[in-house]
């Protein structure tokens, strides 16, 4: 079923891809942040979404600094699980919708292939953890969600790995990036657009959403640059020579068959997103 003249509540509004959803939905889209509303409070959440009466909720607003949240999994927890509860409860009261974004943190990334929906999750760390109890609290109080597990997101609104090698690119002659952990690389314009057209559907579930192909992150470096035409050194390293607070899955591939059955049209490739994004950002 569509919806025409829906309203539709974007938590998160000044992310990535949050900043993305609202451009893609319009002038029906209203947009919040930390700075209107802070959804660890659940009162004020709840009164928040009663009084708006959104016909559907996209749940952008999230807890993602990765290794910062094992040292403060109170915090993480509050926003990522309470929060998301809060929210959760009010789009019931109200028969609202709700799409929550979930992350490919919630597999261990222990398997050789790209994990299916019906794969058990088994997050490495806190962030990936509170996610997936996110996608857990949100199954438990209602039928009409969308669950939508995405992967290496950059957009023109926030850093990301693209800006991030750009900027590196520019200031030295090479790079050390690791090779050792895969997955797809997914242009927020591109999954803006996805949620969109979910939103107006009843096909309610859990999806796997990044754009189509995989690489290292490595791969996804050369790639940039020479996009971008920049004649940067990139050298393979291992994860062990980049030692980070929190462990990372070594594969992040995520399947789109449930995308594909639902009927849903696949994101182009990550190489022309990365393109786009590219010549879009006029970097």
């Amino acid at each position: 079923m569509v919806i025409d003249n829906m309203k539709a509540l974007v938590t998160g509004a000044l992310g990535q891809l949050g900043h993305d959803v609202c451009l893609e939905i319009g002038g029906s889209a209203i947009g919040i942040d930390i700075d209107e509303l802070d959804i660890t409070d659940k009162v004020a959440t709840q009164e928040f979404i009663k009084k708006l009466r959104p016909d559907v909720i996209i749940h952008c607003a999230a807890y993602t600094a990765v290794d910062k949240a094992e040292t403060e999994p109170e915090l993480c927890h509050a926003v990522n699980v309470l929060g998301t509860q809060s929210i959760a409860e009010a789009a019931k009261s109200i028969d609202a919708k709700l799409l929550y974004l979930s992350t490919d943190y919630v597999y261990d990334g222990a398997q050789d292939h790209p994990y299916e929906i019906s794969d058990t999750p088994n997050p490495l760390g806190v962030y990936g953890q509170t996610k997936l109890d996110g996608e857990k609290v949100i199954m438990g109080v209602l039928e009409k969600f969308f669950v939508v597990r995405t992967s290496w997101v950059f957009g023109a609104n926030g850093g990301n790995f693209v800006k991030t090698m750009l900027r590196l690119g520019r200031e030295n002659c090479a790079v050390r990036v690791v090779a050792d952990q895969v997955g797809s690389p997914t242009y927020t314009r591109d999954l803006a657009s996805l949620i969109f057209a979910m939103i107006r559907t009843e096909n309610y579930g859990i999806y796997h959403a990044t754009n189509e192909g995989y690489c290292s992150w490595y791969e996804f470096a050369c790639r940039i640059f020479n996009t971008a035409s920049m004649n940067v050194m990139v050298s393979p390293i291992s994860t062990s020579e980049y030692p980070t607070v929190a462990i990372r899955p070594s594969n992040s591939r995520l399947s789109k068959k449930s995308l594909a059955n639902a009927g849903f049209k696949l994101l182009p490739s990550w190489q022309d997103a990365l393109e786009r994004f590219i010549v879009e950002s006029h970097q």
